[in-house]
């Protein structure tokens, strides 16, 4: 008799499959294989005593600082831990209960919500001359060639922009704008590239996204996350997702000194008020792509710690975007010229899709195939 550690499985039902696990005991035992960690802010000091019983009855956790019985204070941080299982009837539980734990109890319960979507590789391509790396500028004649060997390299959504948002970016006239994108877009039209990929508008003016979507483009990227409600109809109205970015300020502003109360949480707000807003229009979930914006006014720590806690944003029950490529947190992290920041960018993307992301917006399509292909291998690779 032998016994080795495994890791978490990806496919935690087709793993107790593969064991052949009776059908009801699958169902069962797969959500005992997940375990999760939740950080609780300003916990009543009653609800933290009712948790922490109510956890411990289940198997679970509830982590709190001392004097959490006596009440020597009223609010205290805390840390719950559990399986799926566990947690989910402990959701359930607490709805009954109260000092704020009903409505903890629907948080939780969107966390544990399961959302599953493939991995997708959207490629960059910048119709402007000052964007941060040289390799994603094009013109149109080399605009529709590098679209094309990026579709043949795997990439199945193709975005589009004409102006630079990198910081200190100064704002271009929509005609300009126009300009710019408009031979582009004409003829991926007229050669009917959207047949071979979904094409992805990178703006927040209305006349270019509604000149992009009547092209027959069916992605808005707008890095004001929905400032302009415009937008979101323009999407509605022509059955397009939106990616809704979250941005401190403006590209002029967003780097002079960056500050959130907490980064996690801050983004966790705007979210929800994004998502509200979005929904008033008539966009479902579904058609709702969140991207936390690496580099858009935040600090190295700030894009560390969304990193790391990616999987947060999922529970909004959309797909979440990454775009890190080339970025400068790589050079902060190790010092590197935009062009040598591949290897960066690839950890930084798969770390993502790990936790959680499921699309990657990158330049280098072929480099991310490749990548992501073996990384998926690992996952699904048998345990027994």
């Amino acid at each position: 008799m032998k016994i080795y550690r495994i890791d978490q499985p990806a496919d935690k039902k087709a793993t107790l499959k593969a064991l052949h696990c009776d059908k009801g005991g699958v169902a069962i035992m797969s959500k005992k294989m997940e375990t999760h960690l939740f950080v609780i802010k300003d916990l009543p000091a009653g609800a933290a005593n009712i948790l922490k019983q109510d956890a411990l009855a289940l198997g679970a956790e509830l982590a709190v600082p001392t004097g959490v019985v006596t009440c020597s204070q009223s609010h205290y941080d805390a840390i719950l831990m559990g399986t799926r299982r566990q947690l989910e009837y402990l959701a359930r539980k607490e709805k009954a209960q109260p000092f704020g734990l009903k409505k903890l109890a629907k948080e939780l319960e969107s966390f544990l919500r399961e959302s599953k979507h493939r991995t997708q590789i959207m490629g960059i391509i910048n119709a402007n001359e000052d964007s941060f790396y040289p390799g994603s500028r094009y013109r149109e004649a080399h605009a529709i060639e590098a679209i094309e060997k990026m579709i043949e390299d795997g990439a199945e959504i193709i975005d589009i922009g004409a102006v630079s948002s990198r910081p200190g970016s100064e704002p271009v006239a929509v005609e300009e704008e126009l300009r710019r994108l408009k031979p582009i877009v004409d003829t991926i039209k007229r050669e009917k590239l959207a047949e071979k990929a979904c094409f992805s508008i990178d703006s927040y003016t209305p006349e270019a996204v509604a000149y992009a979507l009547e092209s027959g483009f069916s992605i808005v990227n707008d890095i004001t996350g929905l400032q302009n409600i415009e937008l979101g109809k323009l999407a509605k109205s022509y059955g397009a997702k939106y990616i809704m970015m979250h941005m401190q300020g403006t590209p002029q502003t967003m780097q002079k000194n960056p500050h959130y109360e907490h980064v996690i949480l801050d983004l966790d707000r705007f979210f929800e008020e994004r998502i509200e807003r979005a929904e008033s229009v008539g966009l479902k979930r579904e058609a709702i792509i969140l991207d936390v914006g690496i580099g858009f006014g935040k600090t190295l720590e700030h894009n560390l710690m969304l990193l790391k806690h990616l999987k947060h944003f999922t529970r909004f029950g959309c797909e979440v975007l990454i775009g890190a490529s080339r970025k400068s947190m790589i050079d902060k992290i190790d010092p590197a010229p935009v062009e040598e920041r591949l290897p960066g960018t690839l950890a930084i993307h798969l770390e993502a899709i790990r936790r959680g992301a499921s699309i990657v917006r990158c330049h280098d399509v072929k480099e991310h195939r490749q990548a992501i292909k073996v990384y998926e291998s690992i996952e699904k690779g048998e345990i027994l």
